[in-house]
């Protein structure tokens, strides 16, 4: 069984009842709303004194939370070991995509590389047409490249020239291959465990490379030197927690039957969201290009909700 029988009951809705080909109601909101956790503890980590060790931290809450949820739901861990062969492509996928993801901001503009990682439905839908044999209605392959366009035009700046640093781009486009990889794999893999026993299995497989990544950059003087009074629980717990949520949240949008390329299409929400807690901060303009951006993904949103 998927999940717990706890997990059915809350969830009572299946795709079964979808009318008219649309995607299920709460799968749109399970993604939406995962969507507006993933800004904030992404700002929260940004926040830290230590982004890396602050991101080592966020693994192992992530890690612990999904055991103690799955211990209290009663889900079979044992499980895993069928599937083992997909837990180790979503543990690769989740190592590419951090890695690459930290490489390019070091390297790049956030601006003009975000959206590129951000991109990962044109990836889920190449995969799916050239190596899994699906199809896609050209009404959802319209719906997916509004969501896409409006997710670069959000963060579009002038002056930014990704092209004439190629190694940057692709490290760009390696980090969205990494998010389109573990989303296919998460995706088969909700079809035969549950969901905490998925993120408790990959983060704790992830959690001790990331650490010895972080002490050999500690042992070659590359982390910045932090006091313990640096630190509070609000940096340490609150963003494992929070993103612990909001990745359960896709989980269970893909244990319901959600397509992996509407998901993570309408994932792209987050980036308006993103963007308006910007602009709180740093005040930043351009605001009628953004108000046109946002609208645009939205249509987007509403499109793959409607025919995916």
């Amino acid at each position: 069984m998927v999940g717990s029988e706890r997990d059915l009951a809350i969830w009572p809705i299946q795709t079964e009842i979808i009318k008219d080909g649309s995607m299920a109601l709460n799968i749109v909101l399970l993604v939406l709303a995962s969507a507006a956790l993933h800004p904030v503890w992404n700002l929260l980590v940004k926040k830290n004194p230590d982004p890396q060790l602050g991101f080592l931290f966020l693994t192992a809450v992530i890690a612990l939370s999904a055991l103690v949820h799955g211990l209290i739901a009663g889900a079979d861990f044992t499980a895993v070991f069928s599937v083992l062969p997909f837990v180790g492509l979503s543990v690769c996928g989740q190592l590419l995509y951090g890695i690459c993801l930290t490489a390019t901001l070091k390297r790049g503009d956030l601006s003009a590389y975000y959206p590129i990682i951000r991109a990962s439905p044109v990836f889920v839908v190449i995969v799916g047409v050239l190596l899994l044999g699906q199809t896609y209605s050209p009404i959802l392959l319209l719906g997916i490249a509004l969501a896409v366009a409006g997710a670069f035009l959000l963060l579009y700046r002038r002056g930014t020239r990704f092209l004439e640093d190629p190694r940057t781009l692709v490290l760009a486009v390696l980090a969205m291959s990494g998010t389109g990889i573990y989303s296919l794999s998460d995706a088969r893999l909700m079809e035969s465990i549950a969901p905490q026993v998925l993120v408790f299995v990959v983060d704790g497989l992830v959690f001790p490379i990331h650490a010895i990544l972080w002490f050999r950059r500690r042992a070659r003087g590359l982390v910045p030197a932090v006091k313990a009074g640096d630190f509070s629980l609000t940096y340490l717990l609150l963003p494992g927690i929070i993103c612990y949520a909001s990745y359960y949240l896709i989980l269970l949008a893909y244990q319901f039957g959600g397509d992996v390329a509407a998901v993570t299409s309408i994932r792209q929400a987050s980036i308006p969201i993103s963007v308006a807690l910007g602009g709180l901060f740093l005040r930043e303009g351009a605001m009628l290009r953004r108000f046109f951006a946002a609208g645009l993904l939205a249509l987007g949103i509403i499109v793959i909700a409607l025919y995916g």
